[in-house]
């Protein structure tokens, strides 16, 4: 998988890219991370990206050029799944749409800034509008971070135990089940006994009764 990010502060991306699963991800060869600052595209002499919004709305908007000469320029060297544009008002970021994005080969992730792009870019360029949340981030580096590692931790191979992923939370709507190591007696904090039997069967029966019931009371939204 490749993943080519469009921002117009690059430096904000470097440090959660080069550690952990995402640099050992990227160091084995299951995941290129690209990212490429919107100021290069730009043929203004001072590298603006922003000008006044039309209508008199107050903050800057990004403009046009920049942006279609960068995602034109991705265009001519290979195919794209998605091109995505981070915004509070895409569709919410869960963990089907992860799952579905894991798939892809190529993806374009356009970080928003100041009061947003212009939206011809929307309308022309994009192909999937995302928010990871009802709150407004001062850019949307952070959100192509997050969607970065939810995407990327579920290709065959990031994670040491490939199995462990299909137990998360929110995968089949459930939030996951607790769990625990040793000591199994802490201060005379118990492990649960089911854990400790051997018994798989019980135990599958009650990390899912655990997982149903802690879903309904934590997350009842997710019913």
């Amino acid at each position: 998988m490749r993943i080519d990010i469009l921002t117009v502060l690059p430096e904000i991306l470097e440090s959660p890219f080069n550690c952990s699963i995402l640099k050992r991800a990227q160091d084995k060869g299951l995941v290129e991370i690209h990212i490429h600052n919107l100021r290069d595209y730009s043929l203004d002499k001072h590298k603006r990206v922003d000008d006044y919004a039309f209508g008199g709305q107050p903050g800057m908007v990004m403009q046009c050029e920049p942006i279609d000469r960068a995602i034109s320029s991705l265009k001519q060297q290979r195919v794209y799944d998605e091109v995505i544009y981070t915004t509070p008002d895409g569709v919410r970021f869960r963990q089907p749409l992860a799952n579905r994005l894991s798939l892809c080969r190529n993806l374009i992730i356009l970080c928003g800034h100041y009061k947003g792009i212009d939206y011809r870019i929307r309308e022309q360029l994009i192909t999937l509008e995302i928010s990871i949340g009802d709150y407004v981030l001062t850019g949307g580096e952070l959100a192509a971070a997050v969607m970065a590692d939810a995407i990327v931790r579920l290709i065959p191979g990031v994670i040491n135990d490939e199995q462990s992923a299909l137990f998360d939370s929110f995968q089949d709507d459930l939030l996951a089940s607790p769990v625990y190591t040793r000591p199994s007696d802490y201060k005379g904090w118990k492990v649960p006994d089911v854990l400790l039997s051997g018994h798989e069967a019980n135990i599958r029966e009650w990390e899912l009764q655990q997982a149903i019931e802690r879903t309904q009371r934590l997350r009842p939204d997710l019913g």
